[in-house]
């Protein structure tokens, strides 16, 4: 379930930005490798400074990605042991512990991403002399971003009620076609 168009504004303008980065970021290392190979297989050489520019926006794409995955309500999820084995009253309770989990484990990458971070910021990367803490910072701004985006949908979630995944009885007992 997309959470985007129920978003406020300023929630809106920001997963619009974390998308735009997204596509630039990832035209970019498709430029600079496709712009690698190719100098390193006609001319012999290749570009230093690509390998560490691609690796920090690798970084930064992923854990960037996983806050526009929240906000689109994209990650993965099982839902058939909760939609099949759980009592419908204990739906709600069950998804607010999963929720709060989900947020201790993304306040846990956070603290520890900025030590990483804070730690390793005075070391330098050997070509560009860009600071090695920008790297893993990717990993605590990410995360903290995903984390807005988890609250909010929990509040949308618990205003207007759960997203109930509807399937067809045609769907629901697809799997007997393969016995």
């Amino acid at each position: 379930m997309d959470y985007r168009d129920r978003y406020p504004t300023i929630l809106k303008m920001l997963s619009w930005s974390i998308d735009t980065f997204l596509v630039i970021g990832g035209t970019t290392v498709l430029i600079l490798i496709f712009a690698n190979a190719v100098l390193r297989g006609a001319a012999g050489f290749d570009l230093a400074w690509s390998l560490e520019v691609t690796a920090f926006l690798l970084l930064w794409l992923t854990f960037l990605g996983c806050a526009a995955a929240i906000a689109r309500g994209a990650h993965m999820r099982v839902t058939e042991i909760v939609n099949y084995l759980v009592a419908e009253k204990l739906k709600l309770p069950l998804e607010v512990v999963i929720n709060l989990i989900i947020a201790a484990l993304l306040l846990t990458m956070i603290y520890h991403g900025y030590n990483i971070s804070a730690h390793t910021w005075a070391q330098k990367t050997t070509v560009l002399y860009w600071p090695v803490g920008f790297l893993y910072a990717s990993l605590p701004v990410g995360m903290t971003l995903t984390l807005i985006f988890h609250f909010y949908n929990i509040r949308l979630d618990l205003r207007d009620g759960l997203p109930r995944p509807e399937v067809s009885q045609d769907e629901a007992h697809d799997w007997e076609d393969y016995e």
